[in-house]
């Protein structure tokens, strides 16, 4: 009340009819043309539901190997000045497993892609430390799995395969390897993944090389099986002798999209720098 509205000096529409309803106060409708779909609200788009993709585990479980590794490089560079500190290869391949573990309960990656801690027997038998697996849904069962065997510098072969602590040397730990003991770990762990078949790869994880003792390596293959036949014995030699003739080393997450996107039943064989 008493305020004054002055009228503009031209009016945005000409049209006589049109200013006619409006001042009657009948609403204006366009003319019904059912080919026009009514476009939607640009709020609408920005209140899309997240779509989960198959395959978002892959950066988080980037992330969980950057902390394990980088932890595990703590040990694997630290000089002691006095020359009493010498972590076992026991405790290295613990730091790396722990941190990861501990990393993806963080991040909630364990419902699309797990780890499984091998017991000693297991590891013996299987001759694998942990499995990692992507798993499907909603069934939660093994779509694809890796069996990683970590692997250290030491001074021979049969002081790295024997590195079972004395506590841990119970008689079902015995059997274990009296049952295995015609293979070596490393045929063991190829002899499992074989007998699930090409989904299942095997992972020989280099906690630091005789060039390069500060850093992790892997080769995983799904094919070691076809390079048995082929060499007398299947030993840390060989499997580093895959570095030489390669020029290019995968990530972590580029392990795993080669993996996922790969052709079922092809073979594939991958050198990858963890640290």
């Amino acid at each position: 009340m008493g305020q004054t509205i002055s009228k503009p000096t031209s009016l945005p529409f000409q049209n006589s009819s049109f200013l006619s309803s409006f001042k009657h106060g009948t609403p204006i409708r366009p003319p019904h043309d059912q080919s026009i779909s009514p476009r939607p609200s640009i709020f609408s788009t920005l209140r899309r539901p997240h779509i989960t993709k198959p395959n978002d585990f892959i950066p988080l479980f980037n992330d969980c190997i950057t902390a394990a590794s980088s932890r595990t490089q703590e040990y694997l560079l630290f000089k002691d000045p006095e020359d009493k500190f010498h972590p076992s290869p026991e405790v290295l391949t613990q730091v790396f497993l722990m941190t990861y573990i501990s990393q993806s309960i963080n991040l909630n990656m364990t419902d699309a892609f797990n780890c499984t801690a091998m017991t000693p027997e297991q590891r013996i038998l299987l001759g694998a430390d942990w499995v990692w697996a992507i798993l499907e849904k909603p069934t939660k069962n093994p779509r694809i799995q890796i069996a990683v065997q970590v692997l250290h510098l030491s001074d021979s072969e049969d002081a790295e395969e024997n590195a079972i602590p004395p506590e841990a040397c119970s008689e079902s730990v015995q059997i274990a390897q009296k049952e295995s003991s015609n293979k070596t770990m490393y045929e063991r762990v190829v002899d499992f993944c074989t007998s699930i078949g090409k989904d299942c790869y095997a992972l020989f994880l280099f906690l630091g090389k005789k060039n390069d003792k500060g850093n992790i390596y892997g080769v995983l293959s799904n094919n070691f099986e076809a390079a048995i036949g082929k060499c007398s014995k299947l030993d840390r030699a060989f499997i580093e002798n895959f570095f030489k003739g390669s020029r290019y080393l995968h990530t972590p997450s580029g392990m795993l999209q080669a993996i996922v996107t790969k052709k079922e039943g092809d073979p594939l064989t991958l050198m990858i720098k963890f640290s």
